[in-house]
């Protein structure tokens, strides 16, 4: 028995696709990246519609040039987590910038949107406790679960009635009910009803916490999220982020209502034991919030640009998982038919997500666009008249994918 047998299955499934398409749709290399929504792969240039940059900061002057200046001043690196030698004057500005964005009194930054979940849940929460998790929750999210001693319970996707039941059922366990969901849903695109799961926690002696990782930045009158969006923001207990999508950057924070999540620091042990995030990732991050703050044409023209692309699609036939909103995905019926119209789309110039199980919800095999502020209505055009050409194809790539497979 070798260590890897247990693989197996999987590499079966990657030998199909790599024999489909020649390639492995997860190991896509970019020779170049010329915009925030050009690349290039050999001499072909690529429309990036998959990047998750979302207000297409990257190449912002003001945030390179916070970035720049940051390395010329602290180095590339703090070698050091927080709690040691990792605390930057930058870091603490960049709390305070986002404590102020978010109007509440604490907000502490992480080495990554990722590690942000593992951190805060893990912490917050301990062995006396009950987590309440959406069905479709991120990995992160399920991973920060996974580090506490708190029983879990499942509620189904975006619904404040099932989770209602639920925690009635449990109303009279001790301890402290912690109840997660995000705020726009990175695979279907979908959006939470905020307001109603305020109601049902709370009513339960709850906290709510979002993940606002994909709608920070893009909703709300001044980019803080759906929260802010749907008015209710001085209601919730915990808003995590990323910078990697609106910040262009690297890292994470969690902003909280209550002054005392500062104590949390000290138990947290991702944010104990990890290298803290550079100067320069974190002075992007910073550039970034100050044009989130300002900016609300770029909120304009994501908004526009996700309706164009949604409606286009929709017109052609394909089926959508959701409303109109930055992250557009549309079903295919099986992984290979999905991975084959990726790779025709990446050919002829277009790089989506492909996404395919267990890493999305109800088994779903995906292609899956995210719209940028950067992207105009020509490269929307482009994108669906692509789509139009695969709907085509379709029939011609069925036939390939039987011979291949066959």
């Amino acid at each position: 028995m070798s260590l890897f047998d247990k693989f197996a299955p999987l590499q079966n499934r990657v030998d199909l696709v790599t024999k489909l398409i020649n390639k492995d749709p997860l190991g896509v290399k970019f020779d170049d990246i010329m915009s925030p929504t050009r690349g290039r792969i050999g001499n072909r240039e690529i429309i990036l519609s998959g990047t998750n940059n979302y207000l297409g900061l990257t190449f912002d002057e003001d945030c390179m040039d916070a970035a720049k200046a940051a390395i010329d001043a602290h180095g590339t690196g703090t070698t050091g987590s927080r709690v040691a030698n990792g605390t930057y004057t930058e870091h603490t500005q960049l709390e305070e910038a986002l404590a102020d964005h978010f109007g509440m009194p604490s907000c502490i930054v992480f080495s990554t949107g990722y590690q942000t979940n593992l951190a805060a849940i893990s912490g917050l929460t301990n062995e006396n406790d009950i987590i309440f998790m959406d069905a479709d929750a991120h990995a992160c999210i399920i991973d920060g679960t996974r580090l506490t001693g708190a029983s879990t319970i499942r509620f189904r996707h975006n619904s404040p009635e099932d989770l209602d039941k639920r925690m009635s059922r449990v109303k009279d366990k001790k301890g402290d009910f912690f109840v997660i969901i995000e705020g726009l849903y990175s695979m279907f695109g979908d959006i939470a009803p905020i307001d109603e799961f305020l109601d049902v926690t709370h009513k339960h002696g709850g906290y709510l916490y979002i993940d606002e990782a994909h709608s920070y930045g893009v909703f709300g009158p001044t980019g803080c999220g759906l929260a802010e969006e749907q008015g209710v923001m001085d209601r919730v207990d915990f808003i995590a982020g990323t910078f990697s999508k609106s910040l262009a950057s690297i890292g994470g924070f969690c902003v909280s209502k209550h002054p005392e999540f500062e104590i949390a620091r000290k138990v947290m042990r991702p944010y104990l034991f990890t290298a803290s995030p550079t100067p320069s990732n974190i002075s992007a991050a910073l550039a970034a919030v100050g044009k989130i703050r300002t900016r609300g044409d770029l909120r304009e023209n994501i908004t526009a640009r996700a309706a164009q692309l949604h409606k286009g699609l929709a017109d052609l036939g394909y089926d959508l998982c959701a409303d109109p909103s930055p992250v557009i995905a549309a079903r295919r019926p099986n992984e290979a038919i999905c991975a084959m119209e990726w790779n025709w789309l990446l050919e002829n110039g277009i790089y989506v997500n492909i996404a395919v199980p267990p890493g999305t919800p109800q088994s779903s095999s995906l292609l899956r666009i995210s719209i940028s502020a950067a992207h105009t209505e020509d490269d929307v055009n482009q994108i669906i008249a692509k789509f139009a050409e695969l709907k085509d194809k379709q029939g011609e790539l069925m036939a390939d994918m039987m011979k291949l497979a066959g």
